[in-house]
């Protein structure tokens, strides 16, 4: 039984989008051959969504840190707070 085009030019997609081709080289690849650019630019839109579905979710925020620098290029501490580090005592 054979797949229709657009199976199979969404397979290609898939595939070659994961050897971590560009969508726009693989695109014009496929219309410099004769495939319409209509079917070519929809079978990459679906293809990107399968890929997507496929990406993990994360659950967690990312924690992001950051530090200040002097001039001279060293970083800069900051002490806490005496009465923040007093009430953590008691959330432990």
């Amino acid at each position: 039984m054979r797949r229709n085009c657009k199976e199979q030019l969404i397979d290609y997609f898939i595939k070659n989008l994961k050897k971590n081709y560009t969508p726009d080289t693989l695109k014009w690849a496929l219309i410099n051959q004769g495939y319409s650019r209509v079917a070519v630019e929809r079978s990459l839109e679906e293809a990107q969504k399968e890929i997507a579905k496929q990406a993990p979710v994360f659950k967690e925020k990312p924690l992001i840190k950051y530090q200040l620098f002097d001039q001279n290029n060293n970083p800069i501490k900051f002490k806490k707070h005496w009465w923040k580090e007093f009430l953590n005592f008691f959330k432990k």
